[in-house]
C-alpha cells in the first residue's frame, strides 16, 4: 500500500521511528487491556474484541483485500500465559555512556579476562551498542526510588534523606515515588557494598578486588558488565581480574530449569541415589565452559562408576603389603634411596626398613602421573575444568587401574622386595590421585585419604608441594606405549577370530630395521606373554610374514598372529561369509532408505541420523571383515 502502521506508544521499535519522526506517543489500550476514549469507535472494547470489529469495518468497507497467516514472535507472560502487550509509561533511567566507557577500556586491555575468551567480543558489543538503563520497578517490595514530589509546587525533591519540608514551597506534602529500583541496581554493588563500604574497613581494603568471579552468561549484562561499571565508578578499580563464564543445565528439551515449570529434579533425591561426589563429577566433565548442558539422570552413571572405580582400587591397593608392620609408621630410611620413597613419605609415614625393588612398571606409573599433573594443573590454570576432570579420569582408569594394577599382580603375589615397591608406588599414585579429585569429589577422598594417611590432617586443609620433574622418563613412557598398543592389538586379533581367552598362541613381531626396536621391546617380553595370552613370541627385523594369519599394523612394526592350528580355518571362513553376507545386506537395505527423498522429507530428525549412525557401523563391520577375510587366504 505504501503505508506503514506505526504505534509508538505500543510497540518499542515503533516507539523509536515515533521518536526520530517527532510523533506524538499517544496510548490507545488503558491498562486493563481495553481500548480508550482515544480510540474512537472502538473504546471500551478488549483488544480481542477490538481486532475482531476493525476487521469487519474493513471489509464492510471494501478496503480489506485479502487475510494471510504468517508467523508472529507474540510475547506471553511465562506464569499467567497472557499476551503482553506494550505501552509507554514514566520511568526513571541511569545514563550509561560514561559510566560504559572505562569498562570497555578494562576488558578491552585485559585488565579483566573473560573464559571462554569468545564471551569478551559478547560483552563488548553489548557495551559498545549499550542503552540507558531502566532502573525503575513497579513492584511492592524493594528499595523504593528516592524522588519526593511536592503536592503544593509539583517540585521533584531528590536526597539520599528522606525529606521533611519541600525546599521551594517550604510545605510539608510531600509523597516519595512508589517505584522501587531495579534488584540488579543494588546487586551491581555486591563486591564491594558488603565489605563496608562507602567506609575505608579493614575487609574492603583485604578483599577487594578479588580474583575470579563465576556466573553463568545468561547474566553477563545484568550482573557482570554492571559491577564492572560500578566498581570502576565509586572504587576507582576493576572489581575482578577473571570471569569464568559457566554453562546453564537445561532439560532434555533445551528448556532453562524452573520451578513454574515443574523440569527441575531435587538435587537431594539426585544425591540419595546417586551421591554427591558422582553428581558434582559428571556435571564437571560434561561441561565444558560456557557451553550448556543437557541433563538427563543417567548421566551420572559416568560418575558412579568412577566412584565404584576407585572405591575398588583402594580396597585392592590397601590389601597389598598388610605384613608390613612400618608400611604406614615409624621404621628408618631403606637401605635402597629412590625419590618415589621421599614422594612417599611426604605423603604418609615412612617406607619400611630393607630393601625395595622399583620396576619399570612401578617407574612408567609415576612418570606418567607427573605427566598427567602437570596437565591436571594447566587445565586447572586455564580454567578448563572438564578437561582436567577427564584427565584424572582417564589416568586413574585406563592407565593406573587397567594397566599399572594388572602389571603389578605377579609382584603383589610374589612377595618380597618387589611386592613393597609395588605397594609404595600405589600408594603415592592412590594419594596424588585423592588431591587431584578433591576438589571435585570432596567427600569419598577425605574417606580414602584417612585410611591411607591417618597421620596426616584432612586432606582439605593439606597443601602438597608437587612432584618433581626428574621422575619423568620420557623414553620410558614411549617404549611404554608401544608395548601397551602390542598387547592391545594382540587381544584385539583374539577376539575378532574368536580365540578362547585360555588358549596360547604364537605371536611374531615384525619390527623396521635399524631402530633398535628388539632391544627397546625386550624388557616387556614377559608382560606382553601374560598380558595377551601369548605362549610363543618372536621379536625380529625383518621377519617374514606366514600364510592364513591375522596382522595388525602399526608405525615401527608389524604383528603376525598365525592362525594354522588355532581355529577350524575353513569353519572361521564359512561363519565369517554369512556375517559378511547379511552386512551386505542391511547395509543396501538402509542405503536405500537414507536415499529415498521420501523418508528424508518426513521421518524425524533423531530418526533419520540414527539410520545414518547404522549405516556407518554397519559399513565398518563390513569393511572389517573384509580385512579378515582377506588375511584367512
Amino acid at each position: 500500500t505504501g503505508f506503514l502502521k506505526v504505534t509508538p506508544a505500543h510497540d518499542t521499535t515503533d516507539f523509536e521511528i515515533g521518536l526520530r519522526h517527532k510523533m506524538e506517543p499517544f496510548v490507545v489500550i488503558d491498562r486493563t487491556g481495553r481500548m480508550n476514549e482515544r480510540a474512537v469507535g472502538f473504546e471500551g472494547l478488549p483488544i480481542a474484541e477490538a481486532r475482531e470489529k476493525i476487521l469487519r469495518e474493513l471489509e464492510a468497507r471494501g478496503l480489506l483485500r485479502r487475510v494471510e497467516d504468517y508467523d508472529h514472535a507474540v510475547g506471553h507472560h511465562d506464569r499467567c500465559g497472557s499476551i503482553i502487550e506494550p505501552t509507554v509509561s514514566r520511568q526513571w533511567f541511569l545514563r550509561m555512556e560514561t559510566l560504559a566507557r572505562p569498562a570497555i577500556e578494562a576488558v578491552k586491555n585485559d585488565e579483566i579476562v573473560f573464559f571462554p575468551e569468545r564471551w569478551k567480543n559478547i560483552y563488548l558489543s553489548w557495551m559498545e551498542n549499550i542503552k540507558d538503563w531502566c532502573i525503575s520497578r513497579q513492584l511492592w517490595w524493594g528499595h523504593r526510588i528516592p524522588v519526593w514530589y511536592c503536592r503544593e509546587c509539583a517540585a521533584e525533591i531528590v536526597d539520599r534523606e528522606d525529606p521533611e519540608v519541600c525546599p521551594q514551597c517550604l510545605k510539608t506534602a510531600l509523597v516519595q515515588d512508589e517505584d522501587v529500583l531495579d534488584t540488579w541496581f543494588s546487586s551491581w554493588l555486591w563486591t564491594f557494598s558488603p565489605l563496608g563500604w562507602p567506609e575505608d574497613t579493614v575487609d574492603l581494603r583485604t578483599f577487594h578486588p578479588t580474583d575470579v568471579l563465576v556466573t553463568g552468561g545468561d547474566i553477563i549484562f545484568f550482573w557482570v558488565a554492571r559491577m564492572i561499571m560500578a566498581s570502576l565508578k565509586f572504587r576507582k578499580e576493576i572489581p575482578f581480574s577473571s570471569v569464568y563464564i559457566t554453562g546453564i543445565v537445561r532439560d532434555l528439551r533445551g528448556r532453562k530449569m524452573s520451578k513454574s515449570l515443574g523440569n527441575s529434579p531435587d538435587p537431594i533425591d539426585l544425591i540419595d541415589r546417586n551421591g554427591a561426589d558422582a553428581l558434582r563429577f559428571t556435571l564437571m566433565m560434561l561441561s565444558p565452559p560456557g557451553q550448556d548442558l543437557m541433563f538427563d539422570e543417567k548421566k551420572i552413571e559416568v560418575g558412579r562408576h568412577f566412584a565404584n572405580k576407585v572405591w575398588n582400587a583402594t580396597r585392592f591397593i590397601l590389601g597389598q603389603g598388610e605384613g608390613d608392620r612400618n608400611l604406614f609408621g615409624g621404621g628408618n630410611p631403606p637401605s635402597v634411596r629412590h625419590p618415589v620413597t621421599g614422594l612417599f613419605n611426604s605423603l604418609y609415614a615412612s617406607v619400611p626398613d630393607g630393601k625395595i625393588d622399583f620396576g619399570w612398571a612401578d617407574r612408567w606409573i609415576i612418570s606418567r602421573l607427573v605427566s598427567r599433573f602437570g596437565e591436571y594443573e594447566e587445565k586447572l590454570g586455564a580454567f578448563r575444568f572438564d578437561e582436567a576432570v577427564k584427565t584424572i579420569y582417564d589416568f586413574f582408569w585406563h592407565e593406573f587401574c587397567d594397566w599399572y594394577l594388572e602389571l603389578s599382580k605377579p609382584a603383589f603375589q610374589g612377595g618380597g622386595a618387589a611386592a613393597t615397591g609395588a605397594a609404595v608406588t600405589a600408594r603415592v599414585v592412590l594419594g596424588v590421585s585423592m588431591i587431584m579429585l578433591h576438589p571435585v569429589m570432596p567427600f569419598f577422598t577425605e574417606e580414602i585419604w584417612s585410611m591411607l594417611s591417618p597421620q596426616r590432617s584432612y586432606l582439605s586443609r593439606y597443601r602438597f608441594a608437587g612432584l618433581p620433574d626428574d621422575l619423568r622418563d620420557r623414553s620410558l613412557d614411549e617404549n611404554v606405549e608401544l608395548f601397551r598398543e602390542i598387547v592391545t592389538s594382540i587381544r584385539n586379533l583374539r577376539q575378532s577370530f574368536n580365540i578362547p581367552p585360555g588358549e596360547g598362541i604364537k605371536v611374531i613381531i615384525n619390527c623396521e630395521s635399524g631402530r633398535s626396536l628388539p632391544q627397546r621391546l625386550s624388557p616387556f617380553r614377559e608382560q606382553i606373554m601374560s598380558q595377551a595370552r601369548v605362549k610363543e613370541l618372536d621379536i625380529a627385523e625383518d621377519a617374514d610374514k606366514p600364510g592364513a594369519c591375522a596382522a595388525a599394523g602399526h608405525a615401527l612394526i608389524d604383528i603376525y598372529l598365525p592362525l594354522e592350528g588355532v581355529i577350524d580355518l575353513e569353519s572361521e571362513k564359512a561363519r565369517l561369509g554369512k556375517d559378511l553376507e547379511k552386512l551386505a545386506q542391511d547395509c543396501e537395505k538402509i542405503d536405500r532408505r537414507l536415499k529415498d527423498e521420501k523418508f528424508r522429507k518426513r521421518a524425524p530428525g533423531d530418526v533419520v541420523e540414527r539410520e545414518k549412525a547404522r549405516f556407518a557401523e554397519m559399513s565398518d563391520r563390513k569393511n572389517r571383515i573384509e580385512r579378515i577375510l582377506e588375511d584367512l587366504k
